[in-house]
């Protein structure tokens, strides 16, 4: 509660720094408060972290230049000011109303845009192998799943493949509609790394309903190799590696993992069903 009410001073305290007026009532997303504002007429999104490990996010952000994602209109150590999408298409809707293959071509459009523009010299991108601490924790202490998916992370990490700037939570719900300006992601995490991971979580997404079904997973994944020109067999160790490290950081906050492990179970299934 703390943090909360310290991340509701600094807004205030933002908002009048910066000028803006309120145009919404704050809420919280994750480890971050958020309130609609408008900066020069122009609507927008102001974002307070409440952990400080989302700088690299912003940089990035701001390096992508608006391009298939929101433009950063100002930030620092504190807070982000971003353009606000405000558009009323839903990828999650879209999915959960039968129309998966079209959403995950239009996620791996944008997606692919976001990958042209390298930005792998933006400060503070984390590799991907310190991003997978919380899995190697997990390996150590429960073997198992957790085991099977670092020795998979550990041969990937390997044998790095096209290494880019990932935006590192891509899901349907961190790619809003834009109107006019179409699909814009929000909220990277700031990574570095090679750019078949960008893809795994959807696979963990939009809900249990979806992604718990093995016939989803075995057609979406194929669709998505030729869309990204990635072997199937490297998407699929992805999708257990990205479960894995899911399910470790549920364990760590004391969640429930029944998704990532459903996901993961199914990719390592269908690895050995590709007799890879």
């Amino acid at each position: 509660m703390d943090r909360v009410n310290r991340g509701m001073e600094t807004l205030k305290r933002v908002r009048e720094k910066w000028s803006l007026s309120e145009d919404g009532e704050i809420f919280m997303v994750g480890n971050s408060l958020l309130q609609p504002v408008v900066v020069a007429g122009k609507a927008a999104m102001l974002k307070i972290p409440l952990k400080k490990a989302e700088l690299g996010g912003f940089r990035l952000l701001a390096a992508w230049n608006g391009i298939a994602a929101v433009k950063v209109y100002q930030f620092d150590a504190e807070a982000l000011l971003m353009e606000r999408a405000t558009g009323d298409r839903s990828l999650k809707r879209m999915t959960l109303s039968g129309r998966e293959e079209e959403v995950n071509r239009i996620i791996c459009a944008v997606v692919k845009q976001l990958h042209a523009n390298p930005c792998t010299g933006v400060p503070g991108l984390v590799p991907l192998e310190t991003w997978f601490r919380s899995l190697y924790s997990a390996a150590a202490r429960d073997g198992g799943f957790f085991g099977r998916a670092q020795s998979i992370v550990q041969q990937l990490l390997a044998t790095p493949l096209d290494a880019v700037a990932l935006h590192g939570d891509i899901h349907h719900e961190n790619i809003l509609d834009g109107g006019a300006r179409g699909w814009l992601v929000i909220d990277p995490k700031g990574l570095i790394g090679e750019r078949g991971f960008d893809y795994a979580n959807i696979f963990c997404n939009p809900d249990l309903t979806v992604a718990g079904s093995p016939e989803r997973l075995s057609s979406q994944v194929r669709l998505m190799a030729r869309l990204t020109q990635i072997p199937v067999d490297r998407l699929l160790r992805w999708i257990v590696a990205w479960s894995a490290l899911m399910a470790s950081w549920m364990l760590e906050d004391g969640e429930d993992p029944v998704l990532p492990f459903t996901v993961g179970a199914i990719a390592e299934r269908e690895l050995g069903d590709a007799g890879t």
